[in-house]
C-alpha cells in the first residue's frame, strides 16, 4: 500500500529495512518542504549570545510530519486532525496491519526518534526569547522549576543563561535523558530525570515552584486514551506545585480544547491567557502580546475573538490557589 506524505506513518517495532528506509526517505524529500530557521527578535535585556542559537533544519525523517524535527510545529488546525485521530483501543496512531505502533505517549515511539536524531537540539513552537517576557513575569530565577518534556530543546540552557539556578528535566526517553545528561554534565543548574509525566511518583509534594509544558499534554492528546492521559498529567502537576506555584502551558489548543483538561475535579487554578503567533508569522497585530486575552465565565475565547495568526500558539499562566476549586 503507497502511504503518502500527509498521511500519518507508523513506526513498526523490528527496525526498517535499509531499502525500505530510503524509499520513506525518498517519500519524504519529494513531497516536504525545506523549512528556514525561525526568527528570533533580540531583546535589549537579553544575553546577546542567545539569539545565535537558531537551530537549522535537519534532513527528513522516518518519522511522522507533525512530529518531525526537521518539520513545522504543530498548528490548531493540522494538530486537531492529529487529536481526532488518536484512537483508545491501543493501536496508536496509524493504520490497519501488522505490527507493534508507538503512541506519541509512548517510550518506544520517542526512544526510536531519538536514535535517528541524535539529540540535536530542537525548540517546539517558540524559542526562549520569545518566552522570556512570560517566564520573567511570573517565574522568578530563585524558583525551583520542572520542564515537562524537556526533549533536545535549548530552553533550559538559555533560561541558565539567563540566571535561573535549578530546573529539573524530566522526558518519558531514556535515550534522550542520557543524551542531555552527557551534554550538560558540566551544567549543574540542569538535572535530568527519565520519568513519564502521568506518573511522577518520584518527587513528593508541593516540591516545585514553577512547571514549564511547552509540547507534552499536546503529544499526549494526539496519544491513545488523551483524556486520560490529560488528565494524569495535569493532576500530577497540581500535586507537585506549591501552593502560589505556576503551570505554564505552551500549547497550540485553543481554550475550548485546553480549558476543560485543565479544570479537573480537585484542581483550583486561576488562569490567565496569552496568544503569541508562530514564529515568523508576518501579519499586522491588532493588540500587544503581551496583553492578557480575556476569557469567558465557561473558559472559552469572547464571541467573534479571532487571534491575527489562525496558527498562534497559547500561553496558559496557572496559578495554583488554596483550597478546591469550587
Amino acid at each position: 500500500m503507497r502511504i503518502g506524505w500527509r498521511r500519518r506513518r507508523r513506526v513498526v517495532a523490528g527496525g526498517w529495512s535499509q531499502a525500505r528506509a530510503h524509499r520513506y526517505r525518498c517519500r519524504c524529500s519529494s513531497h516536504s518542504p525545506q523549512p528556514s530557521p525561525p526568527t528570533i527578535l533580540p531583546s535589549p535585556a537579553y544575553p546577546p549570545h542567545l539569539h545565535q542559537l537558531a537551530r537549522p533544519p535537519t534532513p527528513p525523517s522516518l518519522f511522522p510530519r507533525t512530529m518531525s524535527s526537521s518539520s513545522a510545529p504543530l498548528t490548531p488546525r493540522g494538530a486537531a486532525a492529529e487529536e481526532g485521530a488518536a484512537r483508545s483501543d491501543g493501536t496508536g496512531i496509524g493504520g490497519g496491519g501488522g505490527g507493534t505502533v508507538f503512541s506519541y505517549g509512548e517510550a518506544g515511539y520517542w526512544d526510536a526518534r531519538y536514535v535517528e536524531e541524535g539529540g540535536a537540539p530542537y525548540d517546539w513552537y517558540q524559542r526562549y526569547a520569545a518566552l522570556r517576557p512570560f517566564v520573567r513575569r511570573f517565574v522568578p530565577p530563585a524558583s525551583r522549576l520542572l520542564m515537562i518534556g524537556c526533549g533536545s530543546a535549548l530552553m533550559s540552557e538559555d533560561m541558565v543563561a539567563d540566571g535561573y539556578r535549578e530546573i529539573i528535566n524530566i522526558d518519558i526517553s531514556s535515550v534522550l535523558i542520557e543524551l542531555m545528561r552527557k551534554k550538560y554534565f558540566d551544567l549543574p543548574q540542569l538535572q535530568y530525570m527519565q520519568m513519564d509525566v502521568r506518573d511522577m511518583s518520584k518527587f513528593p509534594d508541593e516540591s516545585f515552584d514553577c512547571a514549564i509544558d511547552k509540547g507534552t499534554l499536546d503529544s499526549l492528546m494526539c496519544g491513545v486514551e488523551a483524556p486520560l492521559s490529560a488528565a494524569q498529567m495535569v493532576l500530577e502537576v497540581d500535586r507537585l506545585l506549591k501552593p502560589g506555584g505556576v503551570f505554564m502551558l505552551i500549547t497550540y489548543g485553543d481554550p475550548s480544547a485546553r480549558i476543560p483538561h485543565l479544570n479537573q475535579p480537585v484542581c483550583n487554578w486561576e488562569i490567565v491567557l496569552y496568544i503569541l503567533p508562530r514564529p515568523g508569522f508576518k501579519g499586522n497585530a491588532r493588540r500587544s502580546v503581551f496583553d492578557p486575552v480575556p476569557l469567558t465565565e465557561n473558559g472559552r475565547l469572547p464571541d467573534g475573538y479571532i487571534p491575527e495568526d489562525p496558527d498562534s500558539h497559547y500561553i496558559y499562566v496557572c496559578k495554583k490557589m488554596h483550597g478546591l476549586q469550587g
